[in-house]
């Protein structure tokens, strides 16, 4: 057996423990207790933010404790789009609303040259 059959084997054991366990953590009602059980994922990080072929770049970087600018521009929107939820509807809030979609669309244009290129 060679070295690509025996990664191909492993990997092929441990998707079959990781299945059992969680088969196993369904059963016996663990999974459903859970409070996001049925609910995508809200990983609130701008994962699906980021297009996919910058997203193992973008989580290198993360966990070398570098943080790209585009990820801190990520941030701010989301501290700023919290900070707008249930607002009332005031001269301030739409000014918030009004910068919050602009930084949007400047992060989006700063994603898709990214992902042009290639590049960070």
């Amino acid at each position: 057996m060679d070295a690509e059959q025996k990664r191909a084997q492993r990997l092929q054991l441990l998707e079959d423990h990781i299945g059992r366990s969680l088969a196993e953590s369904l059963s016996n009602g663990e999974l459903r207790s859970a409070p996001s059980f049925g609910k995508p994922l809200d990983l609130g990080d701008g994962y699906y933010d980021t297009p996919a072929e910058m997203r193992m770049p973008m989580k290198v970087l993360k966990d070398a404790g570098v943080v790209p600018p585009e990820v801190e521009f990520m941030q701010q929107i989301d501290v700023l789009r919290r900070s707008l939820e249930g607002a009332p509807d005031t001269d301030e809030t739409r000014a918030k609303r009004q910068r919050l979609s602009e930084m949007q669309q400047h992060l989006a244009l700063r994603l898709e040259k990214l992902s042009r290129s290639g590049t960070l």
